[in-house]
């Protein structure tokens, strides 16, 4: 639960990022939205989870 809200977190940051900078339109915005709720829904919603919690995993497993 915390990984998937942390990445929601930073994709937010991100978009806003690129809004301010006009490196992303409001369009292209409401698509990835729209494409982020449609993958949900379908059957590789889970391989898209445990491959986002892998990498994760293996990011937190490096130390400095």
């Amino acid at each position: 639960m915390a990984i998937s809200i942390s990445v929601v977190l930073l994709l937010s940051v991100l978009a806003v990022i690129f809004l301010r900078n006009g490196g992303l339109k409001i369009s292209h915005a409401l698509v990835c939205l729209l494409l982020g709720f449609y993958l949900a829904s379908t059957s590789i919603a889970p391989t898209i989870h445990s491959g986002l919690t892998a990498t994760a995993d293996i990011v937190g497993s490096l130390s400095p």
